[in-house]
């Protein structure tokens, strides 16, 4: 009996044990994990205050050999300057221009998308997997490499060096179609039952008419998703409009903040402007992520449960 005892005890020790050391390798392991987080969100927030706080300095500020992590005088009248009628940045010209570009490419994107995606998943040609598996593989061809072949198409077609709609052209067209959207929503449609289709068809509906009354409402977290991040792309957009607009008038406002700003007098750009510029620029698609967020990541996660 007093053996049973001792082997017992033993045992109640060890699972004490164990369960400190379970419970300090938790503990260990959740400060490992919040120190990481904290020094990726440092990493990532750094330059943003960075950008700020040099949008509120004064040119002499900035051009210190010793830099200062606060502005010593705020300079809000940076965001008048950058902004207003002298600028060298005709931002309203900029903005017109991203948001033409950005809309129109955004739903041309979503209609290809929607239609491309319901051919993949429901309709049955010959070929579909081998065709839709080329698809994807056009997804490991990096874009620059793009670059040349979509130059020498839009060229042909007399987009470039003509006129702001040939530039506008030239900066759409090429881009409505993403491989990567068509397959997000692909995987979402497929999710779809098909007894939901066989009840359509029962009560009469078409392909067409199931397609924009059941599968796009149910996959609006989806096109929502596909929407602003399409959006936020042609936003920051740069290397492409920067080749396709012969005139400063036609790019788009990435392209602008690059060019403007110089002094003429010394050859040196005011950067305090550029960055009130940034941060104007900046804004509006933090408060699209922060507003959006939940449809992107809802869209996204939908999309893959099932192959």
């Amino acid at each position: 009996m007093t053996n049973l005892n001792l082997v017992l005890n033993d045992e109640r020790i060890n699972a004490e044990k164990l369960k400190r050391v379970e419970k300090t390798m938790k503990i260990l392991s959740t400060i490992f994990l919040y120190a990481f987080l904290i020094v990726m969100a440092v990493i990532v927030l750094v330059p943003f205050y960075w950008m700020i706080i040099t949008s509120l300095k004064t040119n002499e500020e900035i051009r210190a050999s010793v830099q200062t992590y606060f502005p010593k005088v705020i300079m809000w009248k940076n965001y008048a300057e950058a902004l207003g009628p002298d600028s060298s940045f005709e931002f309203w010209t900029y903005l017109k221009n991203t948001l033409v570009v950005g809309i129109v490419s955004t739903l041309g994107t979503i209609f290809t998308t929607i239609f491309a995606a319901f051919a993949f998943a429901r309709l049955n040609f010959k070929g579909k997997d081998v065709l839709f598996t080329l698809f994807l593989a056009t997804m490991m061809i990096p874009g620059e490499m793009l670059v040349i072949t979509n130059y020498i198409t839009v060229s042909k077609l007399g987009w470039i060096g003509t006129d702001l709609k040939g530039a506008y052209l030239a900066m759409i067209v090429p881009f409505w179609i993403s491989v990567f959207y068509i397959y997000l929503l692909r995987q979402n449609f497929k999710q779809i039952p098909n007894e939901l289709y066989y009840a359509a068809k029962v009560d009469g509906k078409s392909d067409w008419q199931y397609l924009w009354k059941v599968m796009v409402p149910i996959a609006m977290p989806t096109l929502i998703s596909i929407f602003i991040l399409k959006l936020m792309g042609a936003w920051n957009s740069y290397v492409w409009p920067n080749l396709v607009a012969d005139r400063a008038e036609w790019r788009l406002i990435s392209n602008g903040l690059r060019g403007a700003f110089q002094d003429v007098s010394t050859g040196h750009v005011r950067y305090e402007l550029q960055m009130a510029a940034t941060v104007v620029v900046t804004v509006p698609l933090l408060l699209l992520f922060i507003f959006f967020r939940k449809y992107i990541m809802r869209g996204v996660s939908r999309a893959g449960l099932k192959g």
